[in-house]
């Protein structure tokens, strides 16, 4: 009896450690920021006592946030959405047998490698007016015969942050894909082929149901990695000017670090947290019950 509610307790025992780091490294910290965004917080973060949602009012109340929510969801949509088409295109391609293939697959992986800071500089770099290499090239090509100023306004100046954000993306989305692929069994082709399918009809009835539980996974990790992105927006603008190419993670940094409003500051957070909460969850279930259907 003692050996049969050993091996009851056991599996616990083994995860016990695991629960544990979560709730002192993810949970906890969920908690304190719940906290402070409900409290009074001084400047030098020590928090006064209970302020209901004040903090929370400030921060919806302020012109600025509209702006930053705006910018969020539109960074996070295009960078999730054009990084998981194009990764699921290059994930097609590479699963193809061709002539240097392993090469192929390690240069698309460097992207994902190298640091955001490094990929984000070395864009700043490339766009940049005076020494850019865009305008050197196109300038030695003829395209061009003048230096053009690529960041003209804060809005181009973003969409080059989400053409990062996608060039970085993509290799993620790509090896989730690809191992999907991999293990789909090539009967399925081949009997497909015998029934005169061609490669569209391959593509939307065997391919596409077979990798679904791949692409929930990278997307759903992308929606979360992409929303609190930090370092790209950071490196390339720090959301200047005036807030115009901030994101919620750039907007929530000044506000704590620069402007010592650390109350509104985990608002924001809290609001930040809600919203993926919800996307996420929303985005799992319909993809969950939709794949029910095959």
């Amino acid at each position: 009896m003692k050996k049969n509610s050993f091996r009851k307790v056991e599996p616990y025992i083994w995860i016990a450690p695991s629960i544990i780091l979560m709730a002192i490294f993810i949970l906890v910290p969920i908690v304190f920021v719940f906290r402070m965004a409900l409290s009074d917080v001084s400047k030098a973060g020590l928090i006064r006592g209970f302020n209901g949602v004040a903090n929370f009012t400030k921060v919806l109340k302020s012109a600025a946030f509209g702006l930053v929510l705006k910018n969020t969801l539109v960074w996070t949509v295009a960078v999730v959405v054009l990084s998981t088409i194009l990764g699921f295109v290059l994930a097609l391609i590479l699963n193809n047998q061709f002539k240097g293939r392993k090469v192929a697959r390690a240069i698309v992986v460097f992207p994902w490698a190298t640091t955001l800071v490094i990929q984000a500089s070395v864009w700043n770099f490339i766009i940049n007016t005076d020494y850019g290499t865009l305008n050197t090239l196109l300038i030695k090509l003829g395209i061009i015969d003048h230096a053009v100023n690529w960041t003209s306004t804060p809005a181009i100046y973003f969409n080059w942050e989400i053409a990062c954000g996608i060039f970085v993306t993509i290799p993620f989305v790509t090896f989730c894909v690809l191992s999907g692929l991999q293990s789909i069994d090539t009967t399925y082709y081949e009997a497909a082929t015998v029934d005169g399918a061609n490669y569209w009809q391959k593509l939307f009835k065997i391919t596409l149901p077979l990798v679904r539980s791949s692409l929930t996974v990278s997307t759903v990790l992308n929606i979360i990695y992409v929303f609190n992105s930090f370092p790209i927006v950071w490196t390339m603008t720090k959301g200047d000017p005036a807030n115009y190419t901030d994101t919620l993670v750039t907007y929530l940094y000044k506000l704590a670090f620069y402007n010592g409003r650390q109350g509104e500051a985990a608002a924001v957070s809290v609001i930040g947290f809600v919203i993926l909460l919800v996307c996420a969850s929303v985005y799992m279930i319909y993809t969950l019950r939709k794949g029910d259907d095959y």
